[in-house]
């Protein structure tokens, strides 16, 4: 079966300048592939009419289905319709349905009356067939020229997956006949990704051509996914599973989950599992490991909250950290994070804990203890672990890695981690 191949273009000045972050093209080719289809290129252009047209003209060459975001708003510089319209022939009209949806916005949702910018939003290209916004203003408008497919949809990641996921996909799987595929991914902590490559070298020499091995890093964790493709699905099913179980025990030593999730929900299940609390006590991570772990839906189940104790006054007079300790370890410490622990299991009564206590920079280190010094405790009323890290990254940087070695801690130890300590190898006392 021959691919089918997709190219995806971004329109707005602030992606090239880098005041905006393209999340949209990720998560577009990550849809595009589940279902099949192969992302080519994906090119970003401005908001500029010329450079639009010629992205379009370039990709029309590549590619069966061009996918478009950006540019739809209802100001000047949202030029993408006015380019559309001339680049597919035709005139702009009014659409009932989509203006219906705009005027139930503005009087039902936002309560507030509409002027003639934003009726504008409901005027599409008559060569279009338009695809509904159910989570904004501006439409969707689908093309085709020259046997080649245009999707030209939101900038606002929100409004564009509710498109992509109602509409888009439904509708090519329609029209062409897709290949199966399908994925198979684990989550790795406590190794690097030359050395797990290393380690499983014989196994991703000798995968079929059918299967492909990536590998994917982040923060001092490392995926590794396992991607079959072609039309017999069960065979596939088999195959692929058959050698993820293998991948599986090469690497079980470090591996977090045979899941493709994030380590964060990974935990999540594993309290639900167990029916245990969380709680959280941070200093140089702020609330960080707090915000990951309420990401997940339904965390309310087993995470009770956090203290956030930037400051040493809070240490002491809310998580009843020693003044002494502060005076005598200082607040980056193995005896401080100990202290919050014990301070924030009582405090908000959890059945676990984690503390971090760290100079995340760029300044405020000193010689015994430079920037990137951190540590952290995990532990219940019973024992307490705890491990120092030394980072060496920037202020962002060390804060995500702090957090997720953090989280690996804990995981460990609630015990759902076989393998032996690393080279920073954890200490775990008694409380």
């Amino acid at each position: 079966m021959e691919k089918l191949i997709a190219s995806i273009v971004t329109i707005g000045d602030e992606l090239l300048i880098g005041q905006v972050v393209d999340t949209n093209s990720a998560w577009m080719a990550q849809e595009l592939n589940k279902n099949g289809i192969w992302v080519g290129h994906r090119v970003a252009v401005g908001d500029v009419r010329e450079d639009i047209r010629q992205a379009l003209d370039q990709e029309a060459q590549r590619a069966s289905i061009i996918l478009i975001t950006g540019g739809l708003g209802p100001t000047a510089d949202d030029i993408t319709k006015p380019v559309l319209t001339e680049y597919f022939g035709g005139k702009m009209v009014v659409d009932e349905g989509a203006l219906a949806n705009v005027k139930w916005i503005f009087e039902r949702v936002l309560k507030r009356p509409m002027i003639e910018r934003n009726l504008a939003q409901a005027e599409v290209p008559d060569t279009c067939t338009v695809i509904q916004n159910k989570r904004g203003t501006a439409p969707g408008m689908w093309f085709e020229k020259d046997g080649r497919i245009f999707v030209s949809m939101p900038g606002v990641p929100h409004e564009m997956k509710g498109m992509i996921t109602d509409y888009v996909i439904p509708e090519l799987r329609r029209r062409f006949q897709l290949p199966f595929i399908a994925h198979r991914t684990l989550l790795t902590a406590g190794i690097g990704e030359s050395f797990l490559a290393e380690h499983i070298k014989d196994f991703e020499q000798a995968l079929p051509a059918s299967i492909k091995l990536a590998y994917l890093p982040n923060y001092g964790m490392v995926r590794l996914r396992l991607t079959i493709h072609g039309e017999d699905p069960a065979a596939l099913e088999t195959e692929v599973d058959s050698q993820f179980a293998t991948l599986k025990g090469l690497v079980g030593e470090w591996m977090v989950t045979d899941r493709d999730i994030t380590i964060q929900e990974a935990i999540g299940r594993l309290l639900l599992a167990k029916g245990k609390t969380l709680s959280t006590a941070e200093s140089c991570t702020g609330g960080y490991i707090a915000h990951l772990i309420t990401s997940i839906p339904g965390s309310s189940h087993y995470y009770k909250g956090s203290v956030v104790s930037y400051d040493n006054d809070v240490k002491t007079n809310t998580l009843h950290v020693s003044p002494e300790t502060l005076q005598s370890e200082g607040a980056v410490s193995e005896a401080t994070v100990r202290q919050m622990v014990k301070g924030a299991l009582t405090l908000l009564d959890t059945d676990f804990t984690i503390a971090t206590s760290g100079i995340m920079g760029p300044d405020g280190g000193s010689e015994g203890k430079p920037v990137g010094t951190v540590w952290v405790a995990v532990g219940n009323r019973q024992n307490i672990l705890t491990q120092k890290f030394s980072f060496r990254f920037d202020r962002a940087r060390n804060i995500e890695l702090t957090a997720t070695n953090a989280l690996n801690l804990l995981r460990k130890f609630i015990g759902d981690a076989p393998g032996p300590p690393g080279k920073n190898s954890p200490t775990a006392s008694k409380s």
